[in-house]
């Protein structure tokens, strides 16, 4: 049976952008990370890709945005289409062009540079007029008010939600139509996780960005996102509506956290094999 396309809501279904089907992942011509991953990635959508560390996440988006080849890594099987062009054989740089940018878990600024010349680095392949590139500054300002007071700091010296805050930033500045955010929650306390997303959430509602995340904190991904996938060594376990996901009683025990019998693997779990989609 073909599976539908995700919705952002009742009824209406959007324009894909990105499409994964069925890929593998290979480390070092041995090692089997990813097996038979598939996604969509509506335009204008928040999609979650959840799961916990090891589970695959941060293997698929830099699938996706090509980065595996600096790791020894290369996708093997399947495809990877992005407004139904191939893409999977791209530079990265070629595929920042095209409007699809990945900010990294774990911030990767540059340390010696101010904020503001972060931002600025953004903006290096686009060959936009200085008026242009000041007013993008000024929209990234305007969603990170932080950023501007702290836009002369060395972005070493920064906490790690003004890192975080920067890297997103930064990739604003490429204009991209697409944003690969990897673990945006990554060290930072709950406030400033709540403060991030809802960020997040303003510029997909305000600016239209489109957004896939990775992320291993499921119960706020949930409450921003439109659609999810659960990853479960290397496999989509389940998918759907985040609503419906937030609902379901699996994801509630083994991911919510709301279970007196601690965490354990869908693959111990009965109806799990009812769910299941992807596995063949």
């Amino acid at each position: 049976m073909q599976k539908d396309r995700p919705m952002l809501d009742a009824g209406h279904t959007e324009e894909t952008l990105l499409e994964v089907n069925n890929i593998e992942v290979i480390y070092n011509h041995v090692i089997l990370v990813l097996k038979g991953v598939s996604l969509t990635v509506p335009k204008g959508g928040i999609t979650a890709l959840l799961g916990g560390n090891g589970a695959g996440k941060t293997t698929t988006l830099k699938a996706i945005s090509n980065l595996l080849k600096s790791e020894r890594g290369e996708v093997t099987k399947g495809t990877i289409t992005y407004r139904g062009e191939r893409v999977q054989d791209l530079m990265p740089s070629d595929l920042v062009k095209k409007g699809v940018i990945q900010v990294m878990e774990g911030r990767h600024c540059f340390e010696h540079l101010t904020v503001e010349e972060n931002l600025l680095t953004g903006a290096y392949t686009r060959g936009s007029s200085r008026a242009e590139i000041d007013a993008d500054l000024e929209l990234v300002y305007s969603y990170f008010p932080r950023l501007k007071e702290r836009r002369k700091s060395l972005a070493g010296y920064t906490s790690g939600g003004e890192q975080q805050m920067c890297a997103i930033g930064r990739a604003l500045m490429s204009r991209p139509e697409t944003i690969l955010l990897d673990e945006p929650s990554m060290g930072l306390a709950p406030q400033l996780v709540e403060q991030i997303f809802h960020i997040v959430k303003s510029l997909n509602e305000e600016e239209g960005y489109t957004f896939l995340l990775a992320e291993q904190n499921t119960n706020v991904a949930l409450r921003f996102a439109h659609y999810g996938y659960i990853l479960e060594s290397g496999r989509v376990v389940m998918d759907g509506a985040a609503d419906s996901l937030r609902e379901n009683p699996d994801v509630k025990e083994f991911y919510l956290g709301m279970s007196d019998e601690g965490r354990k693997s869908f693959r111990d779990v009965r109806s799990y094999r009812r769910r299941k989609r992807w596995l063949a």
